[in-house]
Formats: C-alpha cells, structure tokens, sequence
C-alpha cells in the first residue's frame, strides 16, 4: 500500500466516521459521496473495474486480519450494520465478507423476541450473540432498534423482568465493535 493510499483512506475513514460525542449530522451528509473526487474522472466502466478491485483487495485484507484474530484468540470484533428495510445490508455483508472463513463469522439478525429470549432479561440475547474471542459477529440492526421495537410492541416482553431502564452491561472489553449506518436518500 503506497503513502497515496494510506492518505485517501485517512480521508475517506475521517469524511465517513462519526467520533464518540459528536452528532452524526445525517442531514448534512451527501449520500452521492465517492470519496474526495478521486473516482469523480473515471468513466462508468472504469469505475466499475476500480470499485471490484477495491473490494477484492479489502476482502483479501479482511481475511488476512481475520487469521490473525482467530490466531491470537485475545479480542473479537462485533460489525453493527444498522439501516432501514432493503437499504443494503445483507448485500454489504455478503460482499465484505464474502472472503473471510465463514467458521469465523456469526451473522445475528434479531427479530421479535422467543419465548426463550422473553424468559430473559431485557438484552439478554444481545449479549448472548457477542462473538467469542477470535471471531467476528455482525450484528444486522442493532440493539438500538430492540430497545425501539420493545418500545412500541411493550407485549414482547414480560413486564416483570428488568426493562430499558437497567440493561445488564453487554461487553467484557476483549471486544471492539464497528457501526455502520447505511442511508438511502429519496434520490437514491
């Protein structure tokens, strides 16, 4: 990777990450955005052989850093995708990971909850589906939209078990989590 490289994604991983108390500022957004005009000169087909190799030597990267996860078996990384119905997920899933040892990999979607889960407390099954150390778990959605969906079906869950109010913690801090929100505008 040249010093080129390393430079546009600093830009690109700065234009698109959101710090820890800063507003996420959605609405200021451009959802056109490819990254600083460096794609802006290629033509359609051009563009289209550049976004397959781009993705090809991210996948091979992801894979080369998945071994050496699973090799020191000392952290896990938990990859939250959150968007609205058919905004991308499982299709973003599919292609970033399509080169990653899938016994490595555990893909959770949380729909409404089991009997099983409801017999537990509120986030139970959040924590229950923190990949273990080596692995890599992807979250499609969030347990922001749990917290959400329980707010408006409050029949899911038992009302004499803990609520939003006092969650049990989820992480044992040998983890490190990526979120990612995927937005479509009307113009998309």
């Amino acid at each position: 990777m040249t010093a080129a490289d390393v430079e546009r994604r600093e830009r690109i991983r700065d234009e698109l990450s959101v710090r820890p108390g800063n507003a996420a500022n959605l609405a200021g957004r451009d959802t056109t955005w490819t990254g600083d005009g460096y794609y802006d000169d290629l033509s359609p087909d051009e563009l289209d052989a550049t976004a397959k190799k781009v993705l090809a030597d991210g996948v091979e990267q992801l894979a080369d850093a998945q071994e050496l996860l699973w090799a020191s078996d000392s952290r896990a990384l938990l990859v939250v995708f959150q968007a609205i119905d058919a905004a991308g997920k499982d299709s973003t899933i599919k292609h970033v990971m399509s080169g990653v040892n899938p016994q490595g990999v555990h893909v959770v979607s949380f729909k409404k909850p089991s009997s099983e889960e409801l017999d537990h407390t509120f986030l139970w099954r959040i924590a229950k589906a923190v990949p273990p150390r080596g692995c890599i778990g992807i979250f499609n959605r969030s347990q922001y939209e749990e917290v959400v969906a329980l707010r408006v079906h409050p029949d899911w869950l038992d009302p004499r078990l803990p609520g939003p109010r006092d969650p049990r913690p989820v992480g044992t801090g040998w983890f490190c989590s990526a979120w990612f929100l995927l937005e479509d505008s009307p113009r998309d």
